[in-house]
């Protein structure tokens, strides 16, 4: 491997239009080739993202021995199988969130990459942004008390009906599309496991998915934690922590705009100010996390374990699996 890892992109993805520039920026990884289930989509697309080569098949992608990592933004219902091809392959992967269908074909993921002592995580890609560092700072000196209460939207309107976010045999849905953040965002922040975990849904008549969801966690510690998502409503992502003392608020915390500061609002009794990040591309530390931890032989900064543990939380909430 040289000085930066060679990525090969599987799919033409619309997401992977946010990724792979951020790998272009990377000091540490550069966009190799990109698969298509044709080769004239991956020629295309190709040309569009300035990526050296096409392949014309994901098998074909999986057989070019140029690459040393492989980016996976395919729609849910495939990300277990092509992921555990990789594996198969021997080559490390960050694969999309929502990181598989369910928690079982998660924890299959999870599995077949640790066999062969392959490198995996999922592409959750807003944990990187250093805002969140701040809240979790702000947390541990004492600035809101004792946390009690954790609140997250993340909601946004579909119009084309057939967009894959709406597709029940491609596993979507409003939580596997977008509340997925809020549950990471309220594992991520109290550090804990829910032990109990409801949710109330609109499921479409036409789409057979949940277009709107409102779920509730109970976190062992005593911690609330609340949020909705949807498909067909205003656009929103933020999240809210309430403790004994005071309160944290991020008005842009899943998909902040990367060319803009943000701001991490805090209150401290009748006291309030604001923190302000610097603009950063979370994407673009995300893939380089992943190619440092691919070079220097060490774990990534989020541990694939941590995408099961969301699933299990999701799988409860959509009441499914045991």
């Amino acid at each position: 491997m040289g000085e930066s890892v060679r990525w090969g992109i599987l799919s033409t993805a619309n997401i992977g239009r946010r990724v792979i520039p951020a790998i272009h920026a990377s000091h540490n990884g550069v966009v190799a080739a990109v698969g298509s289930r044709s080769l004239a989509s991956a020629q295309a697309f190709a040309a569009e993202q300035n990526i050296p080569r096409a392949h014309g098949s994901y098998e074909d992608l999986l057989a070019d021995a140029e690459l040393d990592a492989i980016y996976i933004p395919l729609p849910n219902s495939l990300h277990a199988e092509w992921s555990i091809k990789c594996a198969e392959a021997g080559i490390p992967t960050l694969c999309e969130k929502p990181f598989a269908s369910d928690a079982a074909e998660a924890q299959s993921i999870v599995d077949a990459f640790a066999e062969r002592d392959v490198l995996l995580a999922e592409a959750f890609m807003y944990r990187f942004h250093p805002q969140h560092a701040e809240v979790k700072q702000i947390i541990a000196e004492g600035g809101i008390g004792d946390m009690r209460l954790v609140s997250s939207a993340f909601t946004f309107p579909i119009s084309d009906a057939a967009n894959i976010r709406l597709s029940k045999p491609l596993a979507g849905g409003a939580l596997m599309d977008v509340g997925c953040y809020c549950v990471n965002l309220m594992r991520f922040m109290t550090g804990e496991e829910p032990s109990q975990a409801t949710a109330s849904k609109e499921i479409g008549a036409a789409t057979g998915v949940d277009e709107a969801l409102a779920g509730a966690l109970h976190f062992p510690s005593g911690i609330i934690g609340s949020f909705h998502c949807g498909l067909r409503a205003y656009r929103e992502h933020s999240y809210t922590i309430k403790g004994t003392a005071g309160m944290i608020r991020v008005p842009a915390s899943f998909v902040p705009d990367k060319n803009a500061e943000t701001t991490v609002q805090h209150w401290r009794g009748d006291d309030y100010s604001e923190h302000r990040i610097p603009a950063v591309d979370h994407y673009q530390l995300m893939v380089e996390d992943f190619a440092d931890a691919l070079q220097r032989g060490r774990a990534p900064r989020f541990s694939p374990n941590d995408a099961v543990a969301n699933m299990l939380v999701i799988d409860k909430l959509l009441e499914r699996g045991g």
